[in-house]
């Protein structure tokens, strides 16, 4: 238990009866703190690394931050495979384990609201990505005759592949966007819910192309494969397009239900 020199983190929040949390390698002993119908799982940390001088340098230090956050999420992976769960903001600390029974007493409608609304549903992430395709070298001279092209000056030559490569660009991104905006009504029926997230850009990028669109949806565990294959029929086939479907995860997009829409009304 804690005493003066830890403090209380909390993970995330489940159900009174969920099972023990299990052991994570790259996290404290974890343990259950019940409070009527909720139980939270958290960890003993040193008071002195997460108290709020040693907190705030823990997460400007972006090595520290990265560990910090993949602890997390691994104990919230863990505990989501045995439990419906729902998961708290990264570096979440209290005084001691009754302060964060205090935090269950006075969440308690929300939360418990909130665990009914998860139960038995996953995160799925959809990624939609333009992946232009290079231009072939002898066929984007429009309808110029081949003795016109192979007559052609150098800079011309580099004129034309340069104009060829803009509207292969051009082509992608319209056709990417255009199989984005189908993507919510494709799978309406089969989302709960559906969170739109900032495309990901520099090193969060993928290096298949340039995510356009980038998407989670709450999806029933038994409707899990019907999703997945809706999503791939949309880019299938289609040139210019990546469609990437990640998770499922622990439900980190929907823990506050009035930042989602539902998907019905997508």
């Amino acid at each position: 238990m804690a005493d003066a020199d830890t403090v209380t983190y909390l993970y995330a929040v489940c159900r009174a009866d969920a099972p023990e949390p299990p052991a994570v390698p790259s996290a404290p002993p974890l343990r259950l703190v019940r409070d009527g119908g909720l139980a939270a799982v958290v960890a003993s940390v040193p008071a002195d690394a997460f108290g709020t001088r040693g907190l705030e340098a823990r997460l400007n230090d972006l090595e520290q931050l990265e560990a910090l956050a993949r602890a997390h999420n691994a104990v919230v992976d863990a505990v989501h495979a045995r439990t419906t769960v729902l998961p708290m903001r990264l570096a979440t600390v209290h005084l001691d384990d009754a302060r964060t029974a205090g935090v269950l007493r006075a969440g308690a409608e929300d939360f418990g609201r909130l665990l009914d609304w998860l139960e038995g549903h996953e995160e799925l992430g959809v990624k939609v990505y333009a992946t232009p395709q290079p231009a072939a070298s002898g066929s984007d001279s429009g309808t110029a005759g081949a003795g016109a092209a192979g007559d052609e000056s150098p800079g011309r030559a580099y004129l034309r592949r340069r104009q060829a490569q803009r509207r292969s660009h051009r082509d992608a991104y319209r056709t990417a966007g255009e199989v984005a905006a189908r993507l919510p009504q494709a799978v309406s029926a089969l989302a709960r819910a559906r969170a739109a997230h900032r495309p990901q850009q520099g090193e969060l990028a993928s290096r298949v192309g340039e995510n356009i669109a980038n998407e989670a949806y709450l999806v029933a565990r038994d409707d899990v494969a019907e999703f997945r294959a809706a999503v791939a029929s949309l880019a299938a086939g289609v040139p210019g397009v990546h469609v990437e479907v990640t998770g499922p995860w622990a439900p980190y997009s929907f823990t506050a239900h009035s930042r989602t829409e539902e998907a019905s009304a997508s």
